[in-house]
């Protein structure tokens, strides 16, 4: 089958972003108003989100309470990752750089919490054990659109107090109610935590279409929600998109935790894949064909289900026992069901093309993107181009090239 030559183009969005993250984090700590006490110990919660300069993010809240007389340490605070051990929930981490010897602070693992009350909530409340019984807690997310639902406040600090300080036995508790839990409960339940934990400051990232650090926010709890619902406004208007809202195949050169938290972003791809949601509008998209796995993800790959085709390199890095503790904890199945399977890039593509319907192959309207996060830069076959070579937006690179070379991978993005 000739597979149609794709031409590289560039999709330029607002890329406003911080010069200094360390200084402009640290200042937020030093001006915010924390009340510590010299000797006390302060848990940062830092998540499995592949956060752009999170180790410098952090490394700045560590500095800023040992300026204020305090002993920070890290907890990881990411639900059922990691394979839901509190040795790989560290070596999550520490795929990211967080180590002690950067940051300047230990890092403490457990996956033992301590029941808050719920004051009349249908679910209970947890707390990761070293943090409640630290003199203070700190959490840093990122807050961006959530990939299962959408509300007030989606994927952020909130969700990170919940799903994150109440490690695998929260993700447990909340995601048995499925999106309800997600989109009704995670609000109220950061509200227990904060009210009945020891919660003294949230740092809020919001990052650009290209993955780069926009804006870093130090919130007090009296604030924290309301600041986040004004954040997420922010990040919703900063995402990116495809260029196009139809599209018989997208080749996506690898999925993985560090890109989104379902492997691939459900607003990027147009496909939720859950029982009870509506997928969006828009994309549309016949056929998805991954090919690859991130180091980052250490095997989990939670989110194959969204694709329609993947590669046998792919499939060789799965570590089931941590994609499936996550996609069961989720509840969200279809996320963790394997597509078909091919034996090299080239017969991916082939087969994605062949049952995309009537279509002739050279006339395919196919698009390349390296992964969810970065769309920036992206191939795209002449029936693409044709759509949108007049948009401001677009600069066309290059010329048209085969995508896959002799020995049937992919060439270099």
């Amino acid at each position: 089958m000739k597979i149609p030559q794709l031409i590289k183009i560039k999709q330029y969005f607002n890329n406003e972003k911080l010069e200094d993250v360390y200084q402009t984090a640290i200042q937020e700590v030093r001006n915010v108003g924390l009340q510590i006490k010299p000797g006390d110990e302060i848990a940062i919660a830092v998540g499995s989100r592949g956060i752009a300069n999170l180790k410098i993010l952090v490394k700045a809240v560590v500095d800023g309470i040992k300026e204020l007389g305090g002993e920070p340490f890290i907890i990881p605070a990411m639900g059922s990752h990691g394979g839901a051990t509190a040795e790989g929930q560290i070596e999550v981490l520490e795929s990211y750089g967080v180590i002690e010897e950067y940051t300047g602070a230990p890092i403490k693992s457990s996956m033992e919490v301590v029941e808050l009350p719920g004051d009349g909530l249908e679910n209970k409340v947890y707390m990761d054990k070293y943090a409640y019984e630290a003199d203070g807690t700190i959490a840093i997310n990122r807050i961006k659109v959530h990939t299962d639902f959408h509300g007030p406040t989606e994927s952020g600090l909130m969700k990170m107090l919940v799903i994150g300080l109440g490690k695998h036995k929260q993700a447990l508790e909340i995601h048995r109610y499925g999106v309800y839990g997600l989109r009704e409960l995670i609000p109220p339940t950061a509200r227990q935590i904060m009210k009945h934990g020891n919660i003294i400051m949230g740092l809020g990232v919001v990052e650009n279409a290209y993955d780069e650090t926009a804006i870093v926010r130090a919130l007090k709890p009296e604030v924290l929600e309301q600041e986040e619902i004004k954040l997420m406004e922010i990040a919703r208007n900063n995402m990116p998109s495809l260029p196009v809202v139809k599209l018989d195949v997208l080749i996506v050169d690898r999925i993985g935790k560090n890109i989104s938290g379902s492997g691939m972003d459900t607003n990027i791809i147009g496909r939720i894949k859950i029982n009870t949601e509506k997928d969006p509008e828009k994309p549309k998209i016949t056929n998805i064909v991954i090919t690859d796995l991130t180091e980052e993800s250490h095997g989990n790959a939670v989110g194959m289900g969204l694709a329609d085709i993947m590669t046998k390199r792919l499939k060789d890095k799965i570590n089931y026992q941590a994609t499936y503790e996550n996609v069961i904890t989720s509840t969200f199945l279809e996320r963790g069901k394997m597509p078909i399977v091919a034996d090299n890039d080239r017969i991916a593509v082939e087969y994605a093309l062949r049952t995309c319907g009537p279509i002739d192959p050279e006339n395919a309207r196919v698009i390349r993107i390296k992964d969810t996060l970065h769309l920036g830069e992206m191939y795209v076959s002449r029936a693409v181009l044709d759509e949108i070579q007049h948009l401001p937006n677009i600069e066309v690179v290059g010329e048209f090239v085969d995508i896959i070379n002799e020995n049937n991978e992919l060439i270099k993005f």
